[in-house]
């Protein structure tokens, strides 16, 4: 359990602040990749680290889409799902929000962040896991949509990003209780699809997960590049600015037959449904405290 919550509440605090520069970035006509590269530059100038690369999900997509350097999509009418997570020496704060440029989704960004709103109203000790889903459910089928039911809210520990417990999306009927000291994080999913994702065949966002000796140079040279994220995500643009792509492609494929890296690849929902998110993250203490928050907000 965390202790010493300082790192905690300046990570969440910076990943609010930057959650919001980058919703004020996404207009009409803007390109993707623009938007990704300045949020990640943000955090950087204001002292922190990407816990993951800027990740902004359209439409269909729930999570893991990160821009390459050649990425075309530009900004007009999608409804975007953005995702910001910023470390302070290890220390995670995570937050997401959506944005609708189409102008058609307002009740199903209203779904997402009415959920998150419920269940954070019912946090505290001894809370249990699947009181949580059910608020979250029930709060997403008022409005006529579905939770995403394999996906889900997660704890955080220091440079890991998903550790227990699993916040389910729905009522699992979990007796898992919220423990003192816990930092979660709580991200409602909602679809007017089937209310499952499935992953793509692709994906650029890669963490090292395993050792496992690796015989190019290509492969070492990668492993030293990202010595600096300590098991925290990263993606081919990361490495681009290092390496040519002949070498980043040779490398990263071999690290991945090796099981040193894992990818983690977009994640479409089953009947491409689009979808809307929020997330905040949270300290479990007496009072319970929303880490990511801003209070020149209030």
């Amino acid at each position: 359990m965390v202790t010493d919550y300082a790192d905690w509440r300046k990570a969440g605090l910076l990943a609010r602040k930057c959650l919001k520069y980058a919703e004020s970035l996404a207009k009409p006509g803007v390109s993707l990749l623009e938007v990704s590269e300045k949020v990640d530059q943000k955090i950087i100038d204001l002292g922190g680290f990407p816990a993951w690369p800027c990740q902004i999900n359209a439409n269909e997509i729930a999570a893991h889409y990160c821009a390459e350097p050649n990425d075309k999509i530009i900004l007009k009418d999608q409804l975007f799902c953005i995702d910001v997570g910023v470390s302070i020496n290890g220390a995670i704060g995570d937050n997401a929000l959506s944005i609708d440029l189409s102008g058609q989704y307002y009740d199903l960004i209203k779904a997402s962040k009415e959920a998150l709103d419920n269940a954070t109203k019912i946090l505290q000790i001894g809370v249990t896991l699947g009181e949580i889903g059910e608020t979250i459910q029930d709060t997403i089928e008022a409005y006529g949509f579905h939770p995403i039911k394999n996906l889900c809210g997660h704890g955080i520990n220091r440079y890991v990003i998903h550790a227990a417990p699993s916040i389910p999306n729905f009522n699992n009927k979990s007796k898992v209780q919220l423990q003192k000291g816990q930092i979660i994080a709580i991200e409602p999913f909602a679809t007017n699809g089937k209310g499952l994702i499935h992953e793509t065949d692709k994906g650029n966002l890669f963490s090292v997960t395993g050792k496992s000796p690796v015989r190019s140079p290509s492969a070492r040279e990668i492993l030293n590049i990202v010595k600096k994220y300590n098991g925290l995500v990263f993606t081919t643009r990361n490495l681009l600015q290092h390496m040519p792509a002949i070498k980043v492609n040779m490398g990263l494929r071999e690290l991945m037959q090796a099981r040193v890296i894992t990818c983690y690849p977009p994640l479409v929902e089953d009947q491409k449904g689009w979808i809307s998110q929020a997330e905040n993250t949270f300290l479990i203490e007496d009072k319970v405290e929303v880490l990511t928050h801003d209070p020149e907000e209030d």
